[in-house]
């Protein structure tokens, strides 16, 4: 048990620090690669490491009725939509204001896992974080409008249907993916989001210049290895063990990091009011989270 307590706070972290340098990763690849392109082309490396993975591990796919309920649900809800929308998005939106808005994660996870999960059920205390949660969207979204102008606050929208989507798919993944393997669950998944991406691009993205210089070629390596294999791995692993309210969390980690390296790296300026809604969404956040956290804490006491 300790060990595996272990095992569990060290895949927190990683994946915490690695989605957290995601953001900025993706920007990089954007002055280069088209958006669709670039993601689609993330997964197919991604999905093919994977398959290695499943060859050498001897694991076959299961095709029961919850396990092809689970891959479409990643491949569409997970990795194909979502990621459309927020590669599309970074075009518009620094690196850091993404990663904020997308910090409402844990919120969504909080609702819909009162809606499909027996034991995961909203309270007071989520209630309330749900007030606080919508006014820092709010202030987040009117800094957008006055500052960036309307192109920004549609990819901010995109941003937050991408939130919704894959807090959406986390749901239906511990309800229905528990005896799957993470690594065939992430192959498939991956496989599919690779389809639909490479999809959108021969679709929309013909006509346009790709540029695979270094920054492309090293951001897109590094976002199918650790982005993609590492860090979905160990988060599908990790839901199987923990809440997954609790598991959203890593959301708080993800945005500082993102925020710091995006100032540091890019000289990316958020302004105060920024930094205000932010507050709210992530006090909102706690609050709605925080009941969860203090018994687990308790319990681990």
């Amino acid at each position: 048990m300790r060990s595996e307590r272990v095992m569990v706070s060290a895949g927190f972290t990683l994946i915490s620090i690695i989605w957290g340098s995601t953001w900025l990763a993706i920007k990089i690849g954007l002055q280069s690669v088209p958006p669709f392109l670039g993601a689609g082309i993330r997964f197919v490396i991604a999905s093919s490491l994977l398959f290695v993975i499943l060859k050498a591990r001897h694991l076959s796919i299961p095709t029961t009725r919850n396990a092809r309920r689970v891959y479409l649900a990643l491949g569409l809800l997970s990795f194909g939509v979502p990621y459309a929308l927020v590669y599309w998005a970074e075009q518009y939106v620094e690196s850091g204001l993404t990663s904020i808005v997308f910090a409402t994660y844990p919120f969504w996870v909080a609702l819909f896992s009162h809606l499909f999960l027996e034991h995961e059920r909203l309270n007071r205390y989520k209630l309330a974080g749900v007030g606080a949660a919508f006014t820092g969207l709010l202030v987040i979204f009117a800094g957008d409008i006055e500052i960036a102008g309307g192109s920004a606050f549609v990819a901010m929208i995109g941003i937050l249907v991408s939130t919704i989507s894959q807090a959406y798919s986390l749901v239906l993944i511990k309800k229905h993916g528990q005896p799957l393997s993470p690594f065939v669950m992430n192959f498939v998944g991956m496989s599919i989001g690779a389809v639909v991406l490479l999809s959108l691009s021969a679709l929309l993205e013909g006509s346009r210049n790709v540029v695979w210089d270094a920054p492309a070629v090293l951001s897109t390596v590094y976002l199918a290895v650790f982005g993609s294999v590492t860090a979905f791995v160990a988060y599908h692993w990790l839901l199987k063990r923990i809440e997954a309210l609790y598991l959203s969390l890593t959301t708080f980690i993800n945005t500082i990091v993102a925020v710091v390296l995006g100032a540091i790296i890019l000289g990316e300026h958020l302004s105060p009011r920024i930094f205000a809604g932010a507050s709210c969404v992530f006090l909102g956040i706690l609050i709605a989270n925080g009941q969860a956290v203090l018994e687990r804490v308790r319990r681990a006491m």
